[in-house]
C-alpha cells in the first residue's frame, strides 16, 4: 500500500464530562516519520485512539488519505490501511512467534499475499524467523517489540501508529527499535510516533508536536524542536 496522510483538524476528545483533547490539529504527512511528543496524561494515547476509531471525537476532523474517518468502525479504518502498535506490546503470550504474527493479517485472505508479508517481517527481523514456533510468552521484552512491530506490519499499512515504543526497553533495544522504526519508513510507510523519548524520536523523525494539557503547544521540523524553548523548558531543565 502507498504511504497515507493523516489530518487530524480541531479534535475535542474525552471521557464523561472532562476534554482529555481540546482542538487539537496535525499533520502527519505522506512517507514521513511524524512524532507526537508530550509527558504523560498530554492527551497522546487519547488523539490514537480517537484516530483507531476507540474513542469517539465530540468534535472535529480525521482524514486519512483524504477519507473522513472520525466515526467509522476500527475494522473498518484498518481496511483503509492504518496499523497500530500499541503501547506495552500486547503480544498474545501463549501463541507461537508465526501465531501472533499471522493475527496482524486476519483481513486478508489470500494465503500466498500473508506468506509474502510473513517473508517481509522475518527480513526485517530475522531474529523473530528464528524464534517462529517459540510461544511468544517466552521471548524477552526486546524480542516482544519486534513481535509487536512484526505484527502491525503484516497488516501492509500505509500509515502506521507506534505508541511509546521504548516503553520499558533496555537502551540497547530503545536504539535497536528506532533503527527499525527508520527502516519501516524509508520502505514507504508513512509514522506517526507517539513518544516521551525525546532524543531518540527526534532524532528519526522529520517533523513533529508536542502535547501539553492536551493541546498542541509546539511544531516543526525535528531540527527545529530540538531547538524551541518550552520543549527544551520542559524536558531538558533549562532554557535556550
Amino acid at each position: 500500500m502507498n504511504a497515507l496522510e493523516l489530518e487530524v483538524r480541531d479534535l475535542t476528545v474525552g471521557y464523561d464530562r472532562a476534554d482529555v483533547l481540546s482542538g487539537v490539529s496535525l499533520v502527519a504527512r505522506p512517507g514521513e516519520i511524524t512524532c507526537l511528543l508530550g509527558a504523560n496524561g498530554a492527551g497522546k494515547s487519547t488523539l490514537a485512539r480517537a484516530v483507531l476509531g476507540l474513542t469517539p471525537p465530540r468534535a472535529g476532523s480525521i482524514r486519512l488519505g483524504g477519507q473522513e474517518i472520525a466515526g467509522l468502525p476500527t475494522h473498518r479504518i484498518v481496511g483503509l490501511g492504518l496499523g497500530a502498535i500499541p503501547e506495552g506490546r500486547r503480544v498474545f503470550p501463549k501463541l507461537t512467534v508465526v501465531e501472533n504474527l499471522r493475527t496482524g493479517a486476519y483481513l486478508v485472505r489470500d494465503k500466498s499475499l500473508v506468506a509474502q508479508r510473513l517473508a517481509h517481517v522475518f527480513d526485517v527481523f530475522p531474529r523473530l524467523k528464528e524464534r517462529s514456533d517459540q510461544l511468544a510468552g517466552t521471548l524477552s521484552g526486546g524480542e516482544q517489540a519486534m513481535l509487536s512491530i512484526g505484527r502491525g506490519l503484516m497488516g501492509s499499512p500505509g500509515l502506521l501508529i507506534i505508541d511509546e515504543p521504548s516503553l520499558g526497553l533496555s537502551p540497547k533495544f530503545v536504539k535497536e527499535n528506532f533503527q527499525v522504526i527508520r527502516r519501516i519508513n524509508e520502505s514507504g510507510v508513512s509514522v506517526l510516533l507517539v513518544e516521551q523519548n525525546v532524543h531518540q524520536t527526534l532524532d528519526v523523525a522529520h517533523r513533529g508536536y508536542v502535547l501539553s494539557g492536551g493541546r498542541v503547544v509546539a511544531e516543526g521540523t525535528a531540527e527545529e524542536l530540538k531547538r524551541h524553548p518550552e520543549l527544551v523548558a520542559a524536558y531538558f531543565g533549562g532554557h535556550g
